[in-house]
């Protein structure tokens, strides 16, 4: 069978033996047929608070978090809608914070590729720098242990609003929702502390789960603190359309579409697969090494112990070049020498999770990856095996496994989990 596979701007077509494969994809809805007016309707007719524009006077500052390139949100759609609703509102006023994490900022031509370019020549945008102390407030602890520092143009607001997508994620259960506040606009002390190596190896912090998960429950909890006054969430299907859209009281509104999301984008299997092919869902999520791990982990559902686990990403910026990922990923020779290495006291490096993600996913499988962006010794130093023909290296790792042996293609790679039936 030939499927096309989700690969940077272009996507990648190959073949699979027919009999040994199951292609699993999101359920694909179709975009709803008037998005703007369904986002507009969910603003005036919201969940558990009053309606937007009746919500914010004429008088108070307003932030509102967005998405940076890293996610398919889409926001050149949602954001128009939502200042709209706050036309009586100067615009100087209103400030557009993206929520980078500790994500590389943001540039111009990606501005205009996110927002358009009228609401980055008209409006405020701040570009959230998680490194920068003058920036950051602090709003004290949570739990007793999770210092909490946030942007000042957020906190100092009068109207806090969120603008997100839901889909799982991959240690925070979904995204979307408070994520927006942490660690979208959060300092770098706290992001810190919510992906460290305890809370990464925790055994709840995965796809799907947020009651129970660590890093979730952090992440509401600063968002509780903070005070987030509305919150609008959307889905999405391959296409960036809006297929469901709520808005109101954060919380209510992230459960509501999560809930449509876990039935969408969430599978159960009953065994597991010997070979799954996966991707990082295309641009812009495939841009780099570091945001694949994603495409990685979702494979790593499914895959038998001893298995293989093949992934297509462009990787279009490298590794990247910033962070600390690749140097904390080759300073060891294997995946158990770096878990012994993050998982040591006192080591909390910027960039470690995902490299104790990658360790732990390859202590379970083979990981193969085919890709433009980095050359053969790269994904070498990366410890992974590199392929130039998916395909091709698909059926030599079946044929390692026997005439019986079973095929997982994950063509959208993280926008749709499998997992093993009692897992989630």
């Amino acid at each position: 069978m030939l499927v096309n596979l989700a690969y940077g701007r272009t996507g990648l077509p190959v073949e699979f033996p027919d009999d040994q494969t199951t292609v699993i994809e999101p359920t694909y809805l179709d975009g709803l047929p008037n998005q703007p007016g369904a986002v507009r309707e969910a603003l005036a007719r919201p969940l558990g608070t009053a309606p937007l524009c009746d919500l914010v006077e004429k008088n108070q500052t307003v932030a509102i978090s967005v998405c940076d390139i890293t996610r398919p949100m889409p926001s050149a759609l949602v954001l128009p809608v939502v200042l709209e609703a706050l036309s009586h509102v100067p615009t100087e006023q209103v400030a557009i914070l993206i929520a980078s994490g500790t994500h590389r900022a943001t540039t111009r031509d990606e501005l205009v590729e996110m927002l358009g370019a009228k609401v980055v020549d008209t409006c405020r945008i701040v570009i959230h720098d998680a490194f920068d102390d003058t920036a950051l407030v602090s709003l004290g602890e949570v739990d007793g242990r999770i210092p909490v520092w946030l942007n000042r143009a957020w906190t100092e607001a009068d109207v806090r609003i969120t603008t997100g997508f839901v889909e799982p994620h991959f240690f925070a259960g979904f995204s979307g929702g408070p994520k927006m506040v942490a660690p979208g606009l959060a300092g770098f002390e706290t992001i810190m502390r919510l992906h460290d190596a305890e809370m990464i190896r925790h055994p709840e912090a995965r796809w799907g789960i947020t009651d129970g998960n660590p890093i979730h429950d952090g992440i509401r909890r600063i968002a509780a603190r903070s005070g987030v006054d509305f919150s609008i969430d959307v889905a999405i299907n391959r296409d960036r359309q809006v297929t469901y859209v709520a808005a109101g009281e954060l919380f209510t509104v992230h459960r509501t579409v999560r809930e449509v999301v876990r039935r969408t984008a969430m599978q159960a299997f009953s065994s597991p697969f010997d070979v799954v092919v996966t991707t990082n869902s295309g641009y812009p999520l495939d841009q780099n090494l570091y945001q694949t791990v994603k495409g990685m982990s979702a494979a790593a559902q499914v895959v038998r112990p001893g298995g293989v686990i093949l992934c297509a990403s462009a990787c279009s910026d490298g590794f990247p070049d910033h962070g600390d990922y690749l140097d904390i990923l080759t300073r060891r020779e294997s995946a158990e020498g770096l878990l012994e290495m993050i998982n040591a006291p006192g080591h909390n490096r910027h960039d470690q999770w995902e490299v104790q993600v990658q360790a732990q996913i390859q202590q379970r499988a083979e990981v193969l990856l085919q890709t433009d962006g980095l050359t053969d010794d790269q994904v070498r130093s990366a410890h992974l095996t590199p392929v130039d023909d998916v395909g091709k290296a698909a059926r030599g790792a079946l044929s390692r496994f026997g005439p019986s042996a079973r095929l997982c293609v994950l063509p959208e790679g993280p926008q749709t989990i499998p997992y093993l039936a009692g897992s989630a």
